[in-house]
């Protein structure tokens, strides 16, 4: 059963994981590949990999989110090597 956390937090937690998800897609489209050495670029993805993977975990306070997209990239952020 589902913790007692206001909508509009659970919300936002939902919408700050898209985040994670654009940012991953955009190093791995190489956005940021002037702008930032590869190890930059790499710890990025890792870090919204991991940000991603820990909020999924938090099955007690999800309802009915769909995490398609987010399982997704975290298999597309796994996937990444910054050269």
């Amino acid at each position: 059963m589902p913790r007692e956390i206001e909508p509009e937090r659970i919300a936002t937690w939902y919408t700050n994981m898209g985040d994670s998800i654009s940012r991953i897609d955009e190093v791995v489209a190489g956005d940021f590949d002037e702008e930032y050495p590869a190890e930059e670029r790499q710890d990025l993805v890792d870090r919204n990999v991991q940000h991603l993977e820990i909020m999924i975990a938090k099955e007690d306070i999800w309802t009915d989110q769909d995490f398609t997209t987010h399982n997704a990239a975290i298999t597309k952020g796994k996937a990444y090597t910054a050269s």
